[in-house]
């Protein structure tokens, strides 16, 4: 397979679902042959690029450069969950360990703008579930993706992160995670459908959702108000066979008013990693000991909160830490009794 062509292709295509399987077919995978043909018909309307604007030999180079592997549908490399899918991504763009995509992988998916009952239950839910050994997959997106991917790494666990983007450093979204999308890469894998410099848009988070459930035996829904693309997922997985977990919440609360609703619809109520284990005949005795490495963050959080509370945003600034990492910390650290949110998301000390 000309993965050269093949890329180009996918540029020219701009992540249209399906538009690379049907040059396939028409030109029965002779990517070279098609590229020298006519494509407007599988091209989106929404991205206008023509043949003449890219250089596939140039392209490629730059995938080769940034280490990023190309893996297709039709390699032994893809995983054979992804493919039962209705609506497979035709190619992923892969950066870091290629052998997590063999992994029994579990999703966990929320809002941005988690309450501080979600940031708690992240973190005690995700921990076990990755020192039992799945593989956590989200979608590396501030608030509970970015909680699940770090305390995955924390417990020495692996963690995928499926982007909206492309995986070029310059349209990583959010830039905030470009940090903890390279410490990712070097146990887990950061992965796309989109071409390397493709930026994020309305459309390209609801599409990856689909690659997000689909890698996934299951999904966990933590918190979502009625409309969210957390329920989009949610759809998805149900479409997709997988199971649906919902973390149970306060009814008065509109982060909760989505994942409730899933419950009432079907959806499995997850109080804790136990009820998920024990659904896929997980010993949770058998979990394996934590290897967490946050009492350096947590130290680090102590000493600026020492003399004056702090909102959460100004500890991120003055750390040279991710978001992820400092927000798995204040949870350690609210569970552990040293610090307290005083209310809206300002940390001080607890007497």
């Amino acid at each position: 397979m000309d993965l050269i062509y093949l890329n180009a292709l996918n540029i020219l295509t701009s992540g249209k679902i399906g538009a690379l399987e049907k040059i396939n077919q028409k030109f029965a995978g002779d990517f070279k042959k098609a590229w020298r043909s006519n494509l407007r018909q599988f091209q989106s309307k929404d991205f206008p690029l023509s043949q003449s604007q890219i250089n596939p030999e140039k392209e490629f180079k730059k995938l080769e450069a940034h280490e990023i592997e190309i893996i297709s549908v039709k390699d032994r490399a893809y995983p054979k969950i992804l493919r039962q899918i209705s609506d497979p991504p035709f190619l992923l763009y892969l950066k870091g360990q290629k052998a997590v995509l063999k992994n029994e992988c579990f999703a966990v998916v929320g809002p941005r703008r988690l309450s501080s009952y979600g940031r708690r239950a992240t973190p005690h839910i995700v921990e076990d579930l990755a020192r039992a050994g799945l593989t956590i997959v989200s979608g590396l997106a501030l608030g509970v993706d970015t909680l699940a991917h770090q305390t995955a790494l924390e417990a020495g666990g692996r963690t995928i992160a499926v982007l909206g983007c492309g995986l070029a450093p310059k349209v990583l979204y959010p830039p905030q995670n470009k940090k903890l999308a390279e410490t990712i890469v070097k146990t887990g894998a950061v992965i796309s459908e989109y071409s390397f410099e493709t930026n994020s848009s309305a459309f390209t988070f609801p599409q990856r959702n689909r690659i997000v459930s689909g890698l996934s035996r299951g999904v966990l829904v933590i918190e979502a108000q009625k409309k969210s693309g957390s329920l989009i997922t949610a759809r998805l997985a149900a479409e997709q066979n997988r199971d649906v977990f919902a973390l149970p919440g306060d009814i008065f609360s509109k982060t909760s008013q989505g994942t409730n609703r899933l419950i009432q619809n079907g959806a499995t109520p997850a109080l804790g990693a136990e009820d998920i284990l024990t659904s896929y005949n997980i010993s949770y005795n058998n979990i394996l000991p934590s290897q967490s490495m946050g009492s350096e963050v947590e130290e680090e959080i102590l000493k600026i909160i020492k003399d004056t509370p702090a909102h959460i945003d100004v500890i991120i600034q003055r750390c040279s830490l991710t978001a992820g990492e400092i927000q798995s910390a204040l949870v350690m650290l609210e569970l552990e009794g040293r610090v307290q949110n005083i209310g809206s998301d300002r940390y001080a000390l607890k007497k």
